[in-house]
């Protein structure tokens, strides 16, 4: 077990442990062979070495798979395959899976760049884009309006951005968004802090940022999705983004 701190604004440090888990790709084959829809599962490409990546893509079925590959959280991190690497060997051994990657709204507001790195990515074979959780509806508004008149500057059909939402019920859940990197802006930072059902309010937030970057997207002709998800391990918190799910679906 590793464990890793950093301080949260006001927050006290917080201690966060990393457990162990099963590899994505293994829980798939093994207990979810009767699920008959698309999975994606994310590849952590650092963690693994080539042969081992390119036997997994080997073995995968486009129909029923599709991928999203992320690299290393830092440059001084040691790795085993670099996200360059990655994409080859995906583009030598099953190109016809579908490819996703990362994009990351905060990345945007503090460079201005992100969209230029989305398209680098899409001419590198990602057919779409999951971003990191959204709570900055705005910035995410802004990456997205970059990247799509890039592609039309570039003559480039713009590949779908797949927005994740995920509620928080908790200051310790909160401080572990912050953590991620997620930005929180500080109204809503406050809001959460202070009210007595934070859930609640997380709860509406998502589902009134997930209303204003659909009317956004239908507006401007940019393709999106919604992918949600839960960063906590209590039982409201999942329920609440089960709930979450079902409301977006109408």
């Amino acid at each position: 077990m590793t464990s890793t701190t950093r301080a949260i604004g006001t927050l006290p440090s917080v201690l966060f442990p990393y457990l162990p888990t099963q590899d994505a790709g293994d829980f798939h084959t093994q207990h979810l062979v009767d699920w008959d829809r698309p999975v994606v599962v994310y590849r952590c490409v650092g963690k693994y070495a080539k042969s081992d990546l390119e036997a997994w893509l080997a073995g995968q079925d486009p129909q029923r798979v599709r991928t999203v590959f992320v690299g290393a959280s830092s440059s001084s991190k040691q790795v085993l395959t670099t996200l360059p690497e990655a994409q080859d060997l995906w583009r030598n051994t099953r190109p016809e899976l579908p490819l996703g990657a990362v994009a990351i709204p905060e990345r945007h507001s503090s460079t201005g760049v992100e969209h230029d790195r989305m398209l680098r990515k899409q001419r590198d074979g990602a057919s779409y884009f999951v971003t990191q959780v959204v709570y900055d509806a705005p910035a995410a508004m802004s990456m997205v309006s970059d990247y799509h008149y890039a592609c039309i500057d570039a003559d480039q059909e713009p590949a779908p951005v797949i927005f994740t939402l995920s509620v928080c019920g908790s200051l310790k859940t909160l401080a572990f968004l912050e953590w991620l990197g997620v930005d929180i802006p500080r109204w809503m930072r406050n809001e959460l802090e202070r009210s007595d059902d934070p859930l609640s309010s997380s709860f509406d937030h998502c589902l009134a940022a997930a209303r204003e970057l659909a009317s956004f997207c239908r507006r401007l002709g940019a393709p999106y999705g919604f992918n949600v998800e839960s960063v906590s391990i209590r039982r409201t918190e999942i329920d609440a983004a089960v709930r979450l799910a079902e409301r977006l679906q109408t």
